[in-house]
This record gives C-alpha cells, structure tokens and sequence, in this order.
C-alpha cells in the first residue's frame, strides 16, 4: 500500500483544533491527503495552531458534504471504530489490516474513516466501509483522541512502507473503487428484492451480510460487470 495514494478522512469533526491536530500527526508521517466531510469552524485558529507547520495539509484539504463523496475515488475503505458493531464486518488491528493491503497492489487508494469526536461512525457509514478497524487498547477506557487515532494508524502505515522498500513490485490488479461497488450493491439489492429473497420490510441485516461477504474478495471492475450482467439477465426475466 502506497502512503501517497492513501487519505485520511474525517466525518463532521466538531473541533477545529482536532483537524490541526490530525494534520500534524499526518504531516510527521508523510501523509498528504486529508478529507473532511462536513467539518465545523475549519477555519478557527485553533485549526492551525495545533497543525504546527502542516499547514499545507490543512489548506489542501479536500471538503465533501457526504462521505459516498470522499470515498468515490477509493478502492478500499476501512472504518476505525472503537465500538463493537452487530452484524458488521469483523474488527482488525492497523496492523493486520495493512499487512493484507500490502498483498494487494501498491496502486489501491485506500481510504482511512474516522468519525465523530462523541459517537464516532453511524451504522450506515460503518456499512460504505469494506474493512472495520479497532485500535488495541484498555478495554476500560478505550476512546481515543481523534488526532491520536490518526496518528497510530499513520504510523503503522509508514512502518510497513519502510518495511516493504526494497519488495518486487506486483502486477497491478484493478480493484473497482468504491462508487462501482455502491452500484453493484444497489444493483443486487435490487434483484434480490424482484425474486423475493430479501425482506423488504427488514433488509439491512441481509444487505450487510453480503457486504461482508463482497468486501472480503476485492472485486475487480471486471468482476463486478460479470456480476451485474448475471443480474440485469434475471431482472429481464420479470
């Protein structure tokens, strides 16, 4: 996994000066790819007081008002979450998560989600999400600053690239960003529903079920056309 085609991105963080924070932590890890979704008072000084001469990041922050935005261009997006989720994919370690990216292809843009200050994720962004990522920590107080969050995952992802300079480059494989697969989803909800396998008056628990299994093989765009041929051609029998 390449640092430089990985971005960091934020959901509707409260304080300014954790964004600062967030920035510095990225900046001291050569991380250059920030995105905010809905933030409040970018521009409050504290934002910049605690970046601490990362203030290139903060100012080429890319701003979205939906996290499907900021993670359209991305290929895998990983959820950092403290909290245990119920049907939801299983939780890794940075770690772990990063080891099986770097099997991947170093040409993967991966998107690290971080949400808000109180609450974290919502369930529904938690299901945009193909991998969940929880940091080890005491089990009794396990909440972490958003800006120290930022910097663990940071950190682990420069290690593993100091890890991996002098590894054979792989063959590039051409996993489908994440607006594709959104499609495939809608595209399989949809046909499920037509031959009545999914329950319509309760679907999300099914719906995240097969996420979870999707999520796990990193389709390609090829992959995902085959698939939704497969569909249209059982839709057109309706």
């Amino acid at each position: 996994m390449s640092i430089i085609e990985s971005k960091i991105v934020l959901v509707e963080t409260s304080h300014p000066g954790n964004i600062g924070a967030a920035a510095r932590a990225m900046k001291t890890m050569a991380w250059a790819n920030l995105a905010l979704v809905n933030p409040q008072d970018l521009h409050d000084p504290s934002a910049r007081a605690r970046a601490t001469r990362a203030y290139d990041i903060l100012d080429q922050a890319q701003i979205f008002t939906s996290l499907e935005d900021a993670i359209a261009d991305c290929q895998h997006v990983i959820g950092v979450t403290a909290r245990t989720r119920a049907n939801a994919a299983k939780a890794f370690t940075p770690r772990v998560l990063l080891e099986n990216l770097s099997e991947q292809d170093e040409a993967v843009r991966v998107a690290w989600v971080f949400g808000r200050e109180r609450n974290g994720l919502t369930n529904e962004e938690i299901d945009l999400c193909h991998s969940v990522c929880t940091i080890p920590a005491n089990p009794e107080f396990s909440s972490l600053n958003i800006a120290s969050a930022v910097q663990i995952i940071c950190y682990e992802a420069y290690c593993r690239g100091l890890q991996s300079e002098n590894s054979e480059n792989q063959q590039p494989i051409a996993i489908a960003p994440s607006q594709e697969l959104e499609g495939f989803y809608q595209h399989c909800w949809q046909t499920l529903e037509k031959v009545e396998f999914l329950d319509t008056e309760n679907p999300i628990p099914l719906q995240r079920k097969f996420r979870n299994i999707f999520d796990r093989t990193g389709l390609t765009s090829s992959e995902i056309n085959i698939l939704r041929g497969i569909f249209t051609a059982i839709l057109k029998r309706f």
